[in-house]
């Protein structure tokens, strides 16, 4: 019998420490982990420059203004290789094909891009959430030097709503519904080694091979 792979994905609140959660993660189970390489991929496998891909990024429904490649019109299906092959719906079509292979072809870690809904379904899919209060994902933000100190809280709320209407508009789907989800961990509680920890702690309860 063919060795079914494990696919997790892990949607995060911005300042949770998901992306620090999920490299730690794909360290310790050597498995890859995938974030922003979806976008190169995407790129490659689409012909269309990752730019375009940057732009559209989980951030819900933005038309990009550029024309690419005019064809055939594609089945409902598939991606457009038509006028609106750089839209961002389009962009997120690629993107999901990309998901979808990377499921089928290796175990792996992926983060956010609606990669819970996208994969629904799928055998050996774990879906986790990590989440914290606003004190901790500030200090977070913080130490990063990304944004000065009285712009700190804007742009977490504002990225939040950005990958929430992202979800929202792709999926139909409250971001933040315990629902969509196997595993819901407050990574302020946790830490984010601790977060680690209790997803290979579900993993062993489910019976996965780590």
């Amino acid at each position: 019998m063919e060795k079914q792979n494990l696919i997790i994905t892990i949607g995060r609140q911005y300042g949770s420490g998901g992306a620090e959660v999920g490299k730690k993660l794909g360290q310790r189970m050597g498995l890859d982990v995938y974030d922003k390489e979806i976008l190169k991929m995407t790129s490659d496998e689409s012909g269309i420059r990752e730019s375009y891909f940057h732009l559209a990024d989980e951030r819900a429904g933005k038309k990009l203004l550029y024309k690419i490649v005019q064809s055939l019109i594609p089945e409902n299906t598939s991606p457009s290789t038509g006028s609106d092959l750089v839209s961002a719906d389009n962009l997120f079509r690629f993107q999901s094909e990309v998901i979808r292979k990377l499921a089928a072809e290796e175990s792996c870690v992926i983060m956010g891009r609606c990669a819970d809904y996208v994969l629904e379904g799928a055998e050996g899919l774990v879906r986790v959430f990590l989440y914290a209060d606003m004190e901790y994902r500030e200090k977070r933000i913080s130490a990063l030097g990304y944004y000065e100190p009285k712009d700190i809280r804007k742009n977490i709320k504002r990225i939040d709503r950005e990958r929430r209407d992202y979800h929202r508009y792709y999926t139909g789907r409250d971001w933040e519904n315990v629902e969509n989800y196997d595993l819901m961990l407050n990574t302020a509680s946790l830490g984010t080694e601790g977060a680690m920890e209790s997803i290979r702690a579900y993993l062993r309860i489910k019976g996965y091979e780590l």
